[in-house]
């Protein structure tokens, strides 16, 4: 019975693993169960199996693709007594993930590139809206944490900075996702990290 289990769950992260290759490159609309499962080297019964519908599949190769930055942002909300630190901790492993991590990348492309957002994807955006929300929550404490300790001079509100920071973030990962060519991730990360402090009025 746990052999059979076993099976069951890898067959679950080969159809993952297929669905988001193919979600990433071709885009929601023309990535097919059956194409989905010829990616896998299965039928669509196994699909069927673990999976309601093409919109369930989607819906869980996106969360699948965000355990990092969910981790991440689990991790960085428990620095609170280090906040400069933890912000600097979520930036550059933030853009790390977006250079580096394949299933991480690919994330952010379906969502932000291959997906048209319509009434279907009800969930999903629920999901990813909540992710945001945690995101925009986690900066705006770090941010007023080190406001009140006196290494930011600033006079602007916490919600607002943390709204800020995360709307940065995004325009770099869809600026280079959108032209990657443009410039070296890697290479900018450290020049994104100083214009981010000086943005929110960080003491040298």
């Amino acid at each position: 019975m746990r052999r059979t289990k076993e099976d069951a769950e890898k067959t679950r992260q080969t159809v993952l693993e297929a669905a988001l290759k193919l979600f990433s490159r071709d885009g929601y609309s023309l990535t097919t169960l059956s194409r989905i499962a010829t990616e896998a080297g299965c039928s669509r019964g196994p699909i069927y199996w673990h999976f309601e519908n093409k919109d369930d599949l989607y819906e869980a190769v996106l969360a699948y693709s965000q355990e990092p930055l969910e981790a991440l942002v689990a991790e960085c909300s428990g620095m609170r007594e280090t906040p400069i630190e933890a912000m600097d901790h979520f930036i550059e492993r933030w853009l790390g993930l977006l250079a580096n991590d394949r299933k991480y990348r690919q994330s952010f492309e379906i969502l932000l590139n291959k997906t048209e957002l319509t009434d279907a994807m009800s969930r999903t955006l629920k999901r990813e809206r909540a992710l945001t929300r945690s995101i925009i929550a986690m900066f705006r404490d770090l941010v007023g944490q080190a406001a009140e300790r006196g290494m930011l001079s600033t006079q602007e509100n916490p919600e607002d900075l943390g709204l800020l920071s995360y709307t940065y973030l995004m325009g770099i990962t869809q600026t280079w996702l959108f032209a990657p060519k443009l410039f070296s991730l890697k290479q900018q990360t450290p020049f994104f990290q100083r214009q981010f402090w000086r943005l929110l009025g960080k003491s040298s």
